[in-house]
């Protein structure tokens, strides 16, 4: 058993500060996709790039960035939205990055390796206290816990 946190309170902050932060940029990417570039020319990149199903990989991760971000900035359904975004960079990772070296401005993959390891963070950590998952999810483990303390 893990020791109690001794300032949990600062660990639900940082979650919350990764999550509007990371949350942000993969809305706007998203919204890139989404808005600016749109489905068709998102589906003929990912053609160009060797992406299997392009039009079902453009869908994917348009819609994955866009709802995945918006799920982590107000901290609804974090795990999955975290897997579900990890899943999206390593597709990132192995298509496009892999093979450009490591630095960004080569069209390395270190941006993604970033993004990547947070959203699996966040998967593993989930929300914190300062999040949907938290109102939602956190006062049923208070209720759970109260209805067991309560001899029968």
């Amino acid at each position: 058993m893990l020791p109690p946190r001794r300032f949990p309170v600062l660990s639900d902050a940082g979650l919350l500060i990764g999550r509007l932060a990371i949350g942000v940029m993969f809305v706007a990417h998203g919204w890139k996709k989404f808005a600016d570039t749109g489905h068709s020319e998102v589906a003929a990149g990912f053609d160009e790039l060797g992406i299997p199903l392009p039009d079902a990989a453009a869908a994917f991760a348009t819609y994955v960035e866009l709802l995945g971000g918006i799920a982590l900035i107000i901290g609804l359904l974090v795990p999955l939205a975290g897997v579900l975004l990890a899943a999206n960079m390593a597709g990132a990772f192995y298509y496009v990055h892999m093979d450009q070296g490591f630095f960004l401005d080569k069209g390395g993959y270190e941006y993604v390796m970033v993004l990547f390891a947070a959203s699996l963070l966040l998967a593993g950590t989930g929300a914190g206290r300062f999040s949907l998952d938290g109102l939602i999810w956190g006062r049923r483990r208070e209720d759970a816990s109260e209805r067991e303390s309560v001899p029968a």
